[in-house]
């Protein structure tokens, strides 16, 4: 019994930042990398989304802590926001986040979009010799 509940505790520990950090880095290196964009729309709204689940969790840590299942039930909302099945990030950025963007009249510099800055990184690259 101690064996087998070391290991379910390493594959806990493991499953947070595999499904949190990891297959969201890989995936969104690959979207960058192909030619559509709707995937690169996705796991940027994931970026968004998770960067405001990792504030929201530093700033109620105090409490989170009380919360039994608080980690787990992080896990399946991230779950819920990577799967390609679900493509719950995108769903809540076009349902929440760009709906409040709009209702409170955010302007947003259109100088800082995926395209300009690409070609920025790529001529610096180039300048220095690294292609």
């Amino acid at each position: 019994m101690g064996r087998t509940w070391a290991l379910i505790s390493h594959l806990h520990a493991l499953a947070g930042p595999s499904l949190t950090l990891i297959y969201p880095l890989y995936a969104s290196i690959c979207a960058m990398e192909s030619t559509s964009k709707l995937d690169d729309g996705q796991w940027l709204a994931y970026w968004i989304i998770y960067s405001f689940l990792a504030l929201f969790e530093m700033a109620a840590e105090r409490v989170l802590y009380w919360i039994p299942l608080w980690y787990e039930v992080k896990l399946l909302f991230v779950a819920w926001l990577v799967l390609p099945q679900f493509r719950g990030a995108s769903f809540i950025y076009e349902k929440f986040v760009r709906e409040q963007i709009r209702k409170h009249g955010v302007k947003l510099h259109h100088g800082h979009g995926h395209d300009a800055g690409h070609a920025v990184h790529v001529l610096r690259a180039e300048h220095h010799g690294v292609h």
